[in-house]
C-alpha cells in the first residue's frame, strides 16, 4: 500500500511537470529509482493528471546509477 501510494503522488507531481514545462523525458534518480515498476505504473496514473491528450514525455531510468544527481552537480562545479 505504501508503494502505491508513493506510485500515485509521484505521478501527480511529475503530471505538474509535464503540464508546465512538457518535457521529451523525465529522468529518475537516488535509491528510489531502482524500483523498476515506477516505470510502467507512473507513467499510465500521470495521464489522468495531465492537461493534454497526447503525451509524449518518457520517464526514464538514470544511466549512471543512483547517484546521477550527484555526478551531475559535480560537473557544474567550477574551478574559478
Amino acid at each position: 500500500q505504501t508503494l502505491a501510494r508513493y506510485e500515485r503522488r509521484l505521478a501527480k507531481a511529475l503530471a505538474q511537470v509535464v503540464n508546465i514545462l512538457d518535457p521529451q523525458v523525465i529522468v529518475l534518480g537516488g535509491g528510489l529509482s531502482n524500483i523498476e515498476r515506477l516505470y510502467d505504473r507512473v507513467p499510465r496514473l500521470w495521464a489522468a493528471h495531465v492537461f493534454s491528450d497526447v503525451i509524449r514525455t518518457r520517464l526514464l531510468r538514470n544511466v549512471h546509477g543512483d547517484s546521477s544527481g550527484v555526478r551531475g552537480a559535480a560537473w557544474l562545479w567550477s574551478e574559478n
